[in-house]
């Protein structure tokens, strides 16, 4: 049965969700989606973890003080930790998705005694590309053109960048808990756009820190993501820090689109 919760950070009231037992699999969605993203995963893998799915502040349910203050990467890794020592402060595994990963990275690598293995799907650690001063223009472009014309401008403008399209989204009608997410994601957008795109994208992932094998990172890409620039990010990432990248079921967010493979493959990784 699934429970939902809220928890006093500084600055936010974050919302988070808990449901199975076993240890704690704390997940962390990217951009401007919600805890809900993971509702077709989540039961899967309760029957081996009690997964925690949140809304990271800024977004949905999780309401900061402050809306207009700039996202900041150090603030996310922060309240994922505060979340994991109010689940009992023991290390947890992580899984984040995209920019969720930039922030399980950054928890992994400022708060190492939090965490046993991060998944980290993804990450859009854009800086760490050969071409990094082209693409973080491309990211203040994006920002930029919402500014000047609005959501579905800056939509399109980040979709072209990062090489996805609509046929990288979920196939077939959506289910209840999709529609209602699906509802709060599009009110999330301008803070994403405006308030996320630059810090998410410009973070640069504590890569020494995270070469010292404790906590373990893992380096997921989705099997049907080649050419996308989450994809060439994280592969840059796993070469970096000496890494070999997982390849798990399904695009970007192959947790919604592929829902069963990439539980059994997320169980088997987080095991080893």
């Amino acid at each position: 049965m699934k429970k939902t919760e809220t928890l006093q950070a500084p600055g936010a009231r974050l919302y988070y969700e808990v449901q199975g037992s076993g240890p704690v699999l704390l997940m962390i969605p990217g951009g401007p989606t919600d805890a809900g993203i993971f509702a077709a995963v989540t039961p899967l893998l309760a029957e081996h973890f009690t997964v925690v799915p949140y809304d990271p502040r800024g977004n949905s349910r999780s309401v900061p003080d402050d809306p207009a203050l700039e996202q900041d990467i150090d603030v996310h890794g922060d309240d994922a930790a505060r979340l994991v020592a109010e689940l009992g402060g023991e290390p947890a595994y992580v899984f984040g998705s995209s920019g969720g990963a930039q922030i399980a990275l950054n928890l992994a690598a400022r708060h190492p005694e939090l965490v046993r293995v991060v998944v980290a799907h993804e990450p859009p650690c854009v800086r760490l590309l050969p071409d990094a001063d082209e693409v973080a223009a491309g990211m203040e472009e994006v920002a930029s053109t919402y500014e000047r014309e609005g959501v579905p401008a800056g939509m399109q403008k980040f979709n072209e960048l990062i090489g996805m399209s609509e046929e990288d989204a979920p196939q077939g009608p959506p289910s209840p808990e999709q529609q209602e997410m699906f509802g709060r994601l599009m009110g999330n957008l301008g803070y994403f756009l405006g308030k996320g795109v630059r810090p998410i994208s410009t973070y640069r992932p504590d890569v020494e820190a995270l070469r010292s094998g404790s906590p373990k990172i893992v380096v997921g890409i989705g099997e049907s993501t080649e050419g996308q620039l989450a994809r060439r990010s994280a592969i840059a990432l796993a070469e970096q820090a000496g890494l070999e990248p997982v390849v798990f079921p399904g695009g970007h967010g192959g947790f919604a689109d592929a829902p069963e493979a990439f539980a059994a493959r997320l169980a088997e990784v987080l095991r080893a």
